[in-house]
């Protein structure tokens, strides 16, 4: 594009402050989202130009897009750029005149103009917010048929609602991934519902659903597919989908879109898209899901009918060490099995670590024995983690709380009742975790070593978090022990 340069590729033109109420500027943002469909059904390229709010009689190009059904004439990216009426002058007499302006554009970039038409863009049928300019080759490697005729009328209706200001549709549309669009296949019917064209797609479409008579001539209505979309389009003038399950588990999305004209329906045309194959995977997904679910409830209840058998034979042993054995590798397996318990109701790959913090802080508070008053604190958010890391880390925290609840708090004499305080802090800065688990006890012996010590309760937390999660774990004595875990959140093989 000669005589044309770059206003600031990263801002949007349409947040410009050029004289647009919030509705006008919100009518245009929903253009942008709604024009692919013109852009398929013309087989051309779509630019939205605004008038430049600093340049008078110059234009900003305030949105592209590119068709689906045929190569693009505009392979970069045009958006931002400030384009001068001499090179557009189409679109200056569109502006200025609020009409249809159609003729030959010279891109430059071809041997030969090509057809270019520009269109008015309106909210209200006084003012004009800006011009959608469509370019097309007609040759560009489409042989001209009743096809081409059929989609270049419904492209024209669609352009003469931009310029009545009925299109975009003033509604709210979900969009969705698997949305119908052009090239899937399309039905065009009259204003009583009556089918004047269907597209070879859409006649296979129709076969697929066991519709193997022609479809011309006959009513929306009576073949059946798509009959509530279309009657709720005509009804509420405004497109409508719906899903569609015919014999032999086929599945059709719909999507009815009336053409409208002074508030009227004149006409319509509904894009058909076979989703069957689509529906099988979520089926096999949703199914994979609740299997892997099943196996988390499953292995959750081992887990706690293990914990079971540990303290029943923790009740019959009469040897202190071996009860004290038996209880914390009872409390070990409660700890992997409230992990499970949580993936059992959410088998996704990330898993919301707070709410396994606050169980592990419930089962460390119930096993503080005689007449201890400690109080466990919890500030902070981990958010989710990737569910690999959850099991080791819930462990080593459980680790880390029981043993600032077990040692933390004793003078000489072990067997005294004690209290305190211990605070858990959680942090999650997206790419890692760091958890810290600080007591106001005693504080470490000065000859404790981390990386020597024989206490299996700091070892295994040591292994964990350096061995499985690739974190760091450091322990320190500031008026009390202050322990802090760091482990990067990615997933971990």
């Amino acid at each position: 594009m000669s005589d044309s340069f770059s206003f600031g590729a990263s801002v949007d033109p349409l947040d410009l402050d050029i004289g647009l109420s919030f509705e006008e500027q919100t009518h245009l943002h929903n253009l942008r989202s709604s024009w692919g469909i013109i852009a398929d059904l013309s087989f051309g390229d779509l630019i939205l130009y605004i008038p430049s709010p600093d340049l008078p009689g110059d234009f900003v190009v305030a949105g592209q897009v590119r068709p689906s059904t045929s190569q693009t004439l505009y392979p970069q990216d045009l958006i931002g750029e400030v384009v001068s009426s001499k090179v557009i002058p189409l679109v200056a007499e569109s502006m200025l005149t609020g009409r249809f302006m159609s003729g030959l554009r010279d891109l430059g970039e071809l041997p030969e103009p090509v057809p270019s038409t520009a269109v008015p863009v309106r909210i209200t049928s006084d003012k004009i917010i800006g011009i959608m300019s469509m370019i097309s080759v007609e040759d560009a490697g489409r042989r001209p048929g009743q096809l081409e005729h059929t989609y270049q009328q419904l492209s024209r209706s669609l352009a003469e609602m931009v310029a009545e200001g009925s299109f975009p549709f003033d509604v709210e549309i979900q969009l969705i991934d698997d949305a119908p669009r052009v090239g899937d296949g399309v039905l065009v019917f009259d204003a009583e519902g009556n089918i004047t064209f269907a597209s070879p797609n859409a006649v296979s479409v129709l076969h697929k659903t066991g519709i193997h008579f022609a479809a011309v001539g006959l009513n929306i209505q009576e073949i059946g597919l798509g009959s509530g979309a279309f009657s709720g389009a005509l009804k509420n003038h405004f497109p409508v989908m719906e899903e569609c399950e015919s014999k032999g588990d086929t599945y059709v999305l719909a999507q009815c879109i009336p053409i409208l004209k002074s508030g009227q329906v004149q006409s319509g045309f509904m894009l058909l898209r076979d989703v069957t194959e689509l529906r099988r995977r979520d089926r096999l997904l949703l199914n994979k899901d609740a299997a892997i679910r099943e196996v988390h409830h499953r292995v959750k209840n081992n887990l706690q009918t293990i914990s079971s058998l540990l303290r029943l034979q923790g009740r019959r042993l009469t040897d202190k060490g071996a009860k004290s054995a038996l209880r914390e590798a009872e409390r070990r397996i409660r700890s992997i099995a409230v992990v499970h318990e949580i993936l059992s109701r959410d088998s996704s790959t990330q898993v919301p670590f707070d709410e396994i913090i606050h169980t592990l802080v419930r089962i460390t508070t119930e096993s503080a024995v005689g007449d201890r008053k400690i109080k466990i604190r919890v500030l902070g958010d981990a958010g989710g983690i990737p569910s690999n890391i959850a099991t080791p880390l819930a462990v080593a925290v459980a680790e880390l709380l029981q043993n600032a609840v077990e040692h933390a708090f004793l003078g000489d004499d072990e067997s005294a009742s004690a209290s305190g305080n211990i605070e858990l802090q959680l942090s999650n800065a997206g790419e890692q975790l760091t958890l810290t688990v600080s007591d106001d006890g005693t504080g470490l012996n000065p000859e404790f070593d981390l990386d020597t010590t024989a206490t299996l309760g700091l070892s295994l937390v040591r292994d964990l978090v350096r061995g499985q999660l690739n974190g760091d774990l450091k322990l320190s004595s500031n008026n009390g022990t202050v322990a802090t875990i760091s482990v990067p959140l990615t997933i971990q093989h």
